[in-house]
């Protein structure tokens, strides 16, 4: 598959979860994901906290979050683009769902510490530290499959 296939595909799944399965013609997990997505993101109340957090009202985005719910959103989100970036054809390296998984975790530990997690007084709140932590948690993961494929050729070669 093109690699400008695996890139679109790649967008398509951050922008909304489960377009990337529907350009990879599989609609049925497409459909669930979307669906998911919608019900978490309504259940959790992440639209109505978006708009504030943007403005700086940290404070009132945090009250209109249902936090029981929005912990489920970094693994459905990184799911559904690690899927559809894996079947156009992607992430064949060993290991490469390592940053994914690590991403959606430690970007759910940044859901949880969302309410309280402050710099000097200055809060991030339920949108930005959640982000921050996903990329944090995608590095973290890419240099877990780093290290465990050098210590898996590292054995190979022994």
């Amino acid at each position: 598959m093109a690699k400008n296939k695996k890139a679109e595909v790649l967008f398509w799944s951050i922008a909304l979860p489960g377009f990337g399965q529907y350009l990879n013609g599989k609609l049925v997990k497409g459909t669930v994901l979307i669906l998911l997505e919608i019900i978490v993101n309504v259940r959790s109340g992440l639209n109505y906290a978006i708009l504030p957090s943007f403005h700086g009202n940290i404070q009132e985005s945090i009250t209109h979050v249902n936090f029981q719910w929005l912990m489920f959103y970094p693994c459905i989100y990184l799911f559904a683009i690690w899927d559809a970036y894996r079947d156009a054809g992607g992430g064949e390296e060993p290991y490469s769902f390592l940053p994914f998984v690590f991403s959606a975790f430690v970007g759910t530990v940044g859901v949880v510490y969302s309410p309280t997690f402050n710099i000097n007084g200055v809060y991030f709140g339920t949108i930005f530290l959640p982000i921050i932590f996903l990329f944090l948690g995608f590095f973290i993961g890419k240099i877990i499959q780093k290290i465990t494929l050098y210590v898996t050729r590292t054995k190979d070669v022994r």
